[in-house]
């Protein structure tokens, strides 16, 4: 599971350092002697959890599709633009951090508003045409801020 995740991921562009960084510098807040290797190894051990597997292959999917525009009439559009009173993507990535209490879930609001990192690339990149990241942003938040609990 773990690999595939990994493969998924790196697929739409995502590294598991990119996710690592996020947690480093969440954590390093209030662990300044944590490394980063720590990090990284947090990162990995989510990535190999069935619940993680299932949420990140799900979110490269729906945004995938929505590139393709395989959704019908306006749910298309409010995927394709990321609304944001949409909601549906965060609910997915809130699933993940509350595997990690509510530490996770303070750090998954950090992370979202913030665009930290990469969270902050896949944001940008997905507002250009025909690129969509609405689940992927999330989720990849929700691990980091899993990996920095």
């Amino acid at each position: 599971m773990t690999r595939l995740c990994v493969e998924a991921l790196k697929s739409r562009g995502v590294l598991v350092d990119d996710i690592a960084e996020i947690a480093y510098k969440q954590q390093g807040k209030y662990t300044p002697n944590i490394k980063f290797e720590t990090c990284r190894e947090s990162v990995l051990k989510i990535l190999s959890l069935r619940d993680i597997f299932h949420h990140v292959l799900l979110s490269v999917e729906l945004d995938k599709m929505a590139e393709k525009k395989l959704f019908e009439g306006p749910i298309q559009d409010i995927i394709e633009q990321d609304l944001g009173l949409f909601g549906v993507d965060e609910v997915l990535g809130l699933d993940v951090a509350r595997l990690y209490g509510v530490i996770g879930m303070t750090n998954f609001g950090d992370i979202d508003v913030n665009k930290h990192g990469i969270v902050s690339k896949l944001n940008e990149d997905g507002k250009k045409d025909g690129v969509v990241h609405t689940f992927l942003d999330d989720i990849v938040g929700a691990i980091a801020a899993a990996a920095s609990t």
